[in-house]
């Protein structure tokens, strides 16, 4: 019997401005408008989404909302209202799995990988992935049909193309990366398009004259040299080769992130830069699933593979940079961690909950503080 050939399929779903996208839908004299989702401009608080309308003068999420107000005068503020957005999730995750099964893997509100490999044969990996279009375009026209709004789709052979290819059209995108023209695609991206890679890699990959995905390609040298063990996986990335599994549980735990050094080090600025890089990604994870955490853990390791945890607990729900890498840089003071040099270091956030509308402002412990004063 002929063995069959299976040619990984995956999809990356992402709707378009979702939280702006269900006011507008909601709202229909929000229609065309620049709407922001946030705290009005006369408060500290943050932009938790903006409409296209709005993001055309340079509004972003996580932006503090004096400044959107300013850059977007026009602009229409709406409080969010995250049980809307979580309903209307589920509704848009029911519809996923009734047209494209359960193997999926929902990473935030508006955000899912879904896996259709198929069992049957296919002549080339091409193939595989030109016969999952048709599913992916239904997708897209029952969500619009049935809820109303845009969703944008890549179709790859892994998660690190799929999430390249659905920002690559948006909004209302469909984009395939075909295996045979995944290294062209790559090659004139910046390398912080790649998975795993903040703003200090970047920057130390500049250094070295690594700006673009094809200068990677074309790097004859050991990335070892410059980002540590972390090297050989940069490289197949670069290639656009993925192996990383969806992640089909939907309880997650913990969000953490590690660096280890090339050479061990005690570099006061070198590991707060590290730490800063952990926690912007840390950071971004929290917001991309709706999460906020109320631990904040470092977790280093010295030349002799010593490993100390220390953890700490807030009573008020973390979902900013700042403040998980202000804890974080406590930490190690408090415990004298870097009394020798470490060959590893990390930071995590754990007792995770969902982020309610209230945590995405800034006024939350400005407000207390006055109404305890």
């Amino acid at each position: 019997m002929e063995a069959i050939t299976q040619h990984r399929v995956i999809l990356h779903l992402d709707m378009d401005a979702f939280y702006a996208s269900v006011e507008q839908r909601d709202h229909p004299e929000l229609r065309g408008r620049p709407v922001i989702v946030g705290s009005p401009p006369t408060q500290r608080g943050v932009v938790a989404a903006a409409s296209y309308e709005a993001r055309k003068f340079g509004v972003r999420s996580a932006m503090p909302s004096v400044t959107a107000g300013r850059l977007c005068p026009a602009g229409v503020f709406v409080r969010p209202r995250m049980e809307a957005y979580q309903a209307e999730s589920r509704a848009i995750m029911a519809v996923v799995r009734a047209l494209a099964g359960e193997r999926i893997q929902q990473v935030s509100v508006d955000e899912a990988y879904v896996d259709v490999t198929e069992s049957q044969s296919f002549g080339t990996a091409d193939d595989a992935l030109e016969a999952a279009l048709p599913l992916a375009r239904s997708l897209k026209l029952t969500i619009r049909e049935q809820r109303g709004l845009s969703a944008s789709i890549g179709v790859a052979s892994n998660k690190l193309l799929a999430k390249l290819a659905s920002d690559f059209e948006k909004p209302d995108g469909l984009t395939l990366i075909r295996e045979s023209e995944k290294v062209a695609f790559l090659r004139p991206l910046p390398v912080r398009a790649l998975h795993g890679v903040g703003k200090v890699t970047e920057e130390h990959l500049a250094g070295a004259g690594l700006r673009t995905v094809g200068d990677l390609q074309d790097y004859a040298g050991d990335l070892r040299a410059l980002v540590g063990s972390w090297g050989p996986e940069l490289k197949r990335f670069a290639f656009g080769e993925d192996q990383r599994p969806l992640e089909l549980g939907d309880d997650i735990k913990s969000i953490s992130s590690e660096n280890t050094f090339l050479k061990d080090t005690d570099d006061r600025p070198t590991l707060r830069a590290c730490l800063r890089e952990q926690a912007e990604e840390i950071a971004g994870k929290l917001v991309r699933r709706r999460l906020a955490a109320f631990t904040v853990q470092v977790k280093v390791r010295y030349g002799d593979f010593t490993t100390l945890t220390r953890q700490i607990s807030v009573e008020e729900p973390l979902q900013e940079a700042r403040e998980i890498y202000r804890l974080g840089c406590w930490l190690l003071a408090r415990e004298k961690l870097v009394h020798r040099p470490l060959r590893l270091i990390g930071l995590g956030v754990s007792n995770l909950l969902e982020a309610q509308a209230r945590q995405l402002s800034l006024a939350l412990a400005g407000e207390r503080s006055q109404t305890r004063g």
